[in-house]
């Protein structure tokens, strides 16, 4: 299939960083919020998966702070508040608001950028600007004893190769973190290469930051009041799945899809799946607001 196209628009965060995300999909369907995980950007989620998902939603793809054409300040990337505030000033720049019933989807790192928001906006869950969270192969917590954030051998391998300036020592290490991404089975030399692409796009010294904080978000996790889709690889070497059922057992309504022989990236391995798991979270949202709104009718 062919490139997919979308509006890119820009934002600018509490600390002035630019913002980059792209905008497709009818402009009168449910916000998604796409937010992709460590040295990725909005061009991972592919093609085909992002032609799907703009034929029944408003798909908003972020690129984080120091990753894609998004800019790269020296600091602030172990500042919580400031991935917050990006995500933020994306959903205001884009029109995003109460009753909106966003959905947020964070992909590994990008589900710890999704607490970091609603940990600081819970405002956006009790006002209805968000009704909704996917979590795929996330982490919501980072640093030592969060359980949340526990990672797999894959990632432990990469490190500290992963984050050095000189290419000889960090693309072998990133080559085979690449190949970590998907399931054993799965056979999808292209994506993965896309993946690569990315990652070897994204600056070191960005690659090592953002991994300098330490927060969790169990807290946050146990009170939440909107429900999530937290979908996770069996087989996932990046980050553990023990990271998702510990999520899971805090999140009060909470669906857990646990894919087996699945790798971290289960957009790439079976888009099919992801793309249904997706919409049938959010039609049971859907159809759980309809009975409300029918109860408050009468």
């Amino acid at each position: 299939m062919a490139e997919h196209s979308a509006a890119v628009f820009e934002a600018f965060s509490a600390d002035g960083t630019r913002i980059v995300f792209r905008v497709d999909g009818n402009s009168e369907a449910r916000p998604l919020v796409l937010i992709h995980g460590w040295a990725q950007s909005s061009a991972c989620w592919g093609p085909n998966v992002m032609a799907a998902l703009t034929r029944q939603y408003r798909v908003i793809a972020i690129d984080l702070r120091g990753h894609g054409y998004s800019g790269a300040p020296d600091t602030g990337y172990d500042d919580s508040a400031l991935w917050a505030a990006d995500v933020a000033a994306v959903l205001a720049a884009a029109g995003v608001g109460p009753g909106d019933g966003a959905i947020l989807l964070g992909w590994s790192y990008g589900g710890l950028v999704c607490c970091d928001y609603l940990a600081a906006h819970p405002e956006s869950m009790a006002d209805g600007a968000v009704a909704g969270l996917v979590l795929v192969g996330a982490i919501t917590g980072i640093g030592r004893g969060h359980k949340g954030g526990r990672v797999g051998p894959a990632m432990r391998s990469a490190m500290p190769a992963a984050l050095s300036e000189d290419p000889e020592v960090a693309v072998p290490a990133l080559v085979s973190f690449a190949s970590a991404l998907r399931g054993a089975a799965v056979d999808k030399g292209a994506d993965e290469q896309r993946l690569l692409g990315l990652s070897i796009s994204t600056p070191p010294r960005v690659r090592a930051a953002i991994f300098q904080r330490s927060v969790g978000h169990d807290d946050l996790l146990a009170a939440l009041p909107v429900p999530a889709l937290i979908m996770h690889g069996e087989q996932d070497a990046v980050v553990d799945p023990s990271a998702a059922r510990h999520t899971s057992g805090l999140v009060p309504r909470s669906r857990l899809s646990l894919w087996e022989g699945g790798g971290h990236a289960p957009f790439m391995e079976n888009e099919g799946r992801f793309i249904s798991e997706i919409d049938e979270f959010i039609d049971a949202i859907e159809a759980t607001q309809t009975a409300l709104e029918a109860g408050v009718a009468r």
